[in-house]
């Protein structure tokens, strides 16, 4: 799961990116407002955690102007600022969430799972298709209810599939979940963890579109 983190606080910045790499979220890193609205206009990333008092542009701007461009990306806002008002102008603006500093890493994972997992309509903490359920707070896949090993890259694609039944996901889309800023990317590298997933979690679990991508079939109630 690719999150965006715009904080300008080195220390605490580079402890987020860690805390939350642990979780398994690939996390892309800015320091000030105007990066961060630059990224966030890609569409690139499933959450982002935003601080408000950023340089350059504040975070509440950045929030605003984003919104303004119908930009849905789930927000989680992260400051100092714990006064009421303030954290009624932040929802107001846009915001998904707010948390106050300092934070627990644990409960920010947990948060942004749940940001997510609204964003795309999921109800259940649990994904399942057909006998493949995957658990993203214990990092889990089970196939027949037993657990089977997955990469991280794996994981990610499969997490991003699921969240997304029914819609075909292009090779590009599924790159942009998958790989943080610096990664190399081979040509072929979503085609190499698609066949690893369906070595080991069935042939018939994941659609290939021909010429648009790949999908899973939403289940028929």
């Amino acid at each position: 799961m690719r999150i965006l983190l715009a904080e300008d606080d080195e220390l605490l910045g580079s402890g987020i990116r860690a805390g939350l790499a642990q979780h398994g979220f690939q996390v892309d890193w800015v320091r000030d407002g105007v990066a961060a609205e630059r990224e966030l206009a890609t569409g690139a990333y499933q959450a982002a955690v935003l601080d408000l008092g950023l340089p350059r542009q504040d975070g509440m701007d950045v929030l605003r102007q984003t919104r303004a461009r119908r930009n849905t990306t789930p927000v989680l806002v992260l400051t100092a600022r714990d006064a009421v008002p303030a954290r009624i102008e932040g929802l107001d603006a846009g915001a998904d969430d707010y948390l106050i500093k300092p934070i627990d890493l644990h409960e920010l994972a947990a948060r942004l799972r749940a940001l997510v997992r609204r964003a795309h309509g999921q109800s259940d903490t649990c994904l399942a298709a057909g006998d493949v359920v995957l658990d993203p707070a214990a990092h889990q896949v089970l196939a027949h209810g037993q657990p089977v090993e997955l990469s991280n890259r794996e994981y990610d694609l499969l997490h991003a599939l699921m969240l997304n039944a029914g819609r075909v996901l292009s090779r590009e889309q599924l790159e942009q979940r998958l790989y943080e800023w610096g990664s190399e990317i081979n040509s072929n590298a979503v085609e190499v963890h698609i066949y690893h997933l369906r070595r080991k979690l069935g042939a018939g679990l994941i659609e290939t579109v021909r010429g648009v991508g790949y999908r899973i079939p939403r289940e028929q109630a």
